[in-house]
């Protein structure tokens, strides 16, 4: 992706002043030594990008963010009392969770669905969309990860998803699954204490695998730095409602709360 003066001068911003700022914080001043973070909580398009051409109702599926992950996100945050980072913009207007110069970090088309506002992208509009929504939504995961570990904490990165039921035809069977790649610590534990309960289905690099580029931000932020990490996806069917948010959140702030307490998940181990 092509970074010069000229590059920039010829592209209006996309983000105005109706706009939010590319993320929110939610208990921020937090004390417990875990960072949630959150790339697909919004569907929200930019007021000057006409909401990329697409239908209301095609921006609530679930090609425009991750239903009920936001909300998951922040009753976590609230039970564990620890800082959360949530994304402002849809994934289809840039994926946080993506390299930028991923095809699908600014899909054509997403799930059979045609985004007639990602056709044609020139170089221009690519850089402003990753210099006013992704790199400051990195940057701020950055900083807060540097303050915490000059203060002497050294969290846990939890970066929160939510899949779909049924993808392509295929049924989705898991309840939870854990997304990761290098460090077993932290997926390793979540896992070990879900299968403790039967009625839990819990899944293991499905129904994609961090191997396979689905974990870009812990990827990032954490794996550079050995923090212990995990992406943590939930079925959508499952938080889609104030009382399914409030059942899984219980269960998983309770998972979390005793996984914290082990001084092994706060050890830096750079790979």
């Amino acid at each position: 992706m092509p970074d010069t003066a000229e590059t920039r001068s010829h592209q209006e911003p996309i983000l105005g002043p109706s706009d939010p700022p590319p993320f929110d914080h939610f208990n921020w001043d937090g004390g417990a030594p875990i960072l949630l973070l959150c790339d697909h909580a919004s569907n929200r398009i930019p007021q000057r990008l006409n909401s990329l051409g697409l239908e209301h109702a095609e921006l609530r599926r679930h090609i425009g963010w991750d239903m009920g992950a936001a909300e998951l996100t922040k009753l976590l945050a609230g039970r564990l009392d620890c800082p959360a980072l949530l994304a402002n913009f849809s994934r289809l207007v840039i994926d946080n969770n993506r390299t930028p110069d991923d095809p699908t970090s600014t899909p054509e088309i997403s799930d059979g669905v045609i985004v007639p506002g990602n056709h044609g992208l020139s170089s221009a509009e690519r850089l402003a969309r990753h210099d006013e929504i992704f790199r400051p939504y990195h940057q701020e995961i950055d900083r807060k990860i540097s303050a915490l570990m000059a203060a002497g904490t050294v969290p846990m990165v939890l970066s929160i998803h939510s899949f779909t039921p049924i993808m392509r035809g295929e049924e989705r069977p898991w309840h939870v699954s854990v997304l990761w790649r290098t460090d077993p610590r932290l997926p390793h534990a979540i896992l070990r204490h879900l299968r403790t309960k039967p009625a839990v289905c819990a899944g293991d690099n499905v129904p994609y695998s961090a191997h396979d580029g689905y974990g870009y931000t812990v990827e990032c932020h954490a794996e550079p730095q050995g923090l212990a990490h995990a992406l943590l996806e939930v079925r959508q069917d499952l938080i889609d409602t104030p009382a399914g948010v409030e059942q899984w959140g219980s269960l998983l702030s309770e998972v979390l709360a005793e996984i914290a307490t082990d001084s092994s998940m706060h050890e830096a181990r750079p790979q």
